[in-house]
């Protein structure tokens, strides 16, 4: 049977490749626009056993990637690149489709069931969100997860040494950044007394992240103004009607449940407001900054998982792993355009400036 080609597909008919392309491209376009493609082809060698059912297909390997992003994602990217490190063959017996939901974690789990019902051999999932509803819709189809915090806090392994079920994955800090994330906002805007943090309560991760800050900002003498939100409506009309004199910065959340990030993102623009994002994409597309886990560094992490479970590895057995690789972007271009000064302090720490 000849298999289906991937690409790019969304929940939004408006949305299509032109829009997919250009959104990655703002996002990578200086030192990955290479490494974009709409469908991703990577190689299984021959001489490996690969017992996700590729070698009794006859067929190349089928990884399907699940995200509630806008497109694909630097953690695809990464693993691409690491299983090209381990000798894989780009363009041969591999084929990656990237699923995509554009903040509507209520989409996922259809976008999931499409995933198997297209045969996919192996999913590769970016976050807790869409780990959770590859999770609920098998349990046979070897489950890769990246980020999304404490895995077991969230039911998606019994422990990091031995996952069971069919999940094994790359963890992440992110949820533990939370009160580093809001030092450093506070260290690089001088002033920086009452910060907003709006939040999707429906979200699990997004209202503990609401715990862990509102415990850092008291420690820090911050004043945090939460706006629990349930739909994207509610979200939009809490970012479009900020005054600048009421609030002195935006915090977003890390999931992009009800595109949350997005209109944090507008929100600054429009208010020439700093903004401090847990995902690259925003601060190299619109926002201030950014203090997040390398997303990119967990997909090549990810790609080991993947070689393992190629070889015939049980994900039940291999140990879930955590990325410790942390990166702070500040867009010095935003802070220009909008008004802003950063501190020069901060500004050494960072681990890249776009200027």
């Amino acid at each position: 049977m000849e298999f289906f080609s991937f690409g790019i597909v969304s929940n939004f008919p408006n949305f299509g490749f032109r829009n997919a392309l250009a959104l990655w491209e703002r996002a990578r376009v200086r030192a990955m626009r290479r490494y974009f493609i709409l469908f991703l082809l990577l190689a299984c060698s021959p001489s490996l056993i690969c017992d996700v059912g590729a070698a009794e297909r006859g067929g190349p390997v089928r990884i399907g990637v699940l995200t509630e992003g806008f497109g694909p994602t630097t953690g695809a990217v990464g693993l691409r690149d690491g299983l090209k490190e381990l000798g894989y063959r780009e363009d041969k017996d591999f084929v990656i489709g990237v699923r995509f939901t554009q903040g509507d974690a209520s989409a996922l789990p259809a976008a999931a069931r499409e995933l198997i019902q297209r045969g996919v051999d192996l999913l590769f999932t970016d976050g807790r969100n869409p780990a959770k509803a590859a999770q609920m819709e098998t349990a046979k189809v070897p489950i890769v997860f990246a980020g999304g915090g404490d895995p077991v806090g969230f039911g998606l392994i019994q422990s990091f040494a031995r996952p069971g079920g069919n999940l094994t994955g790359i963890a992440d800090l992110d949820l533990e950044l939370g009160p580093k994330r809001l030092e450093i906002f506070k260290e690089m805007i001088p002033g920086l007394k009452r910060v907003l943090f709006p939040y999707n309560e429906t979200d699990a991760f997004s209202v503990s992240e609401a715990k862990e800050y509102r415990d850092a900002a008291r420690h820090l003498k911050i004043v945090l103004i939460e706006k629990a939100v349930r739909t994207e409506d509610e979200a939009k009309a809490v970012l479009t009607k900020l005054k600048k004199g009421d609030i002195h910065g935006i915090l977003s959340p890390r999931p992009m449940t009800s595109n949350i990030p997005g209109y944090v993102r507008e929100a600054g623009s429009q208010s020439s407001m700093p903004t401090m994002f847990a995902s690259t994409f925003f601060a190299e597309n619109g926002g201030l900054a950014s203090y997040t886990p390398n997303t990119y560094a967990s997909g090549r992490m990810v790609a080991r998982l993947v070689d393992k479970i190629l070889k015939g590895a049980k994900p039940s057995e291999i140990p879930v792993e955590v990325n410790h690789n942390i990166e702070f972007v500040v867009n010095l271009k935003i802070a220009k355009a909008l008004g802003i000064k950063i501190a020069p302090e901060a500004l050494y720490r960072a681990n890249r400036v776009i200027r």
